[in-house]
């Protein structure tokens, strides 16, 4: 008898995969013209978008052999499309629990942790929409706002900010459980502060932008570009977050070629030196 399950599944996962390799999503590199090119895809989180899809470019100045493919979502999301199959051969993360989940292996596959870099660091930042007139000064004085657009539990920023809103003492919890807070939890703790779940840090970023939302939390990387709509009511520090490191590397597995594998560690490499590190720092990232 047909498992209905499996089925629909793998359908699923080919998708993903269809759709990289022929370069649908929105990304750096073209379709593949020469059978002699080596394609890369990259899974990468939503907030390293713009970043990505410049260092790609300049990449591709001195290494057109090389055809990019980029697949930008939350980091969890990525996470799951790995495990189910979907082909990667470079995954940057926002998150290092993402990142070590991969690296106990996958069916298939698994991360090659002696390349593996925790390169960036970031900040979760709480931002308004610019003329919003919030009551909202600070992370503490949340419950003063109508509504929040929050990343849900398994969203790298959305962990981030449950654990400062427990080491803040604002929402009761145990901070090594803090991905267990619901948004009721905090919707509860915060007075009925309405809770928007989004998939991930750029839905973040468009609903307060746009005054869909009075609040949200997002990175410091995520206000670039959104100067004229975003206000940063506060940087919290790494005492309430945690650390917000952002690991990369290749991936290993029975379909990625040897020429790829060699090819995605060069490229890893290139994001350490200056030109890269320029353009992350224009993104408001710093290097580990």
């Amino acid at each position: 008898m047909f498992n209905v399950k499996k089925i629909i599944k793998k359908i699923s996962v080919c998708c993903v995969m269809a759709a990289l390799v022929t370069g649908m999503p929105a990304g750096c590199g073209k379709k593949n013209e020469n059978s002699k090119k080596t394609e890369i895809i990259i899974f990468a989180a939503k907030s390293l978008n713009g970043v990505m899809d410049e260092l790609c470019k300049e990449y591709n100045k001195e290494h057109p052999d090389i055809n990019f493919h980029t697949n930008y979502d939350s980091s969890g999301t990525l996470m799951t499309q790995i495990k189910e199959g979907a082909k990667c051969n470079i995954f940057f993360s926002a998150g290092v629990e993402q990142m070590d989940e991969l690296e106990k292996g996958y069916d298939g596959g698994s991360v090659d942790k002696d390349n593996r870099k925790d390169l960036l660091n970031n900040q979760v930042c709480l931002v308004t929409w610019k003329g919003s007139n919030t009551k909202v000064k600070s992370f503490k004085d949340m419950a003063k706002a109508k509504n929040m657009a929050l990343a849900d539990e398994t969203v790298p920023v959305g962990q981030y900010t449950r654990k400062a809103l427990i080491n803040s003492h604002l929402v009761s919890g145990d901070k090594e459980k803090a991905n267990d807070l619901k948004d009721t939890d905090i919707s509860k703790a915060l007075g009925g502060l309405e809770i928007n779940s989004c998939a991930n840090v750029g839905a973040v970023a468009a609903e307060v932008a746009e005054g869909a939302d009075e609040i949200g939390t997002v990175y410091y990387s995520d206000t670039f570009g959104y100067e004229d709509n975003l206000e940063i009511i506060e940087k919290l520090p790494n005492s309430l977050t945690g650390d917000v490191i952002y690991p990369v590397a290749p991936l290993k597995s029975d379909d990625i070629s040897d020429d790829e594998f060699n090819a995605s560690n060069e490229f890893i490499k290139f994001m350490s030196e200056e030109k890269a590190v320029k353009l992350f720092e224009k993104y408001h990232f710093s290097m580990s």
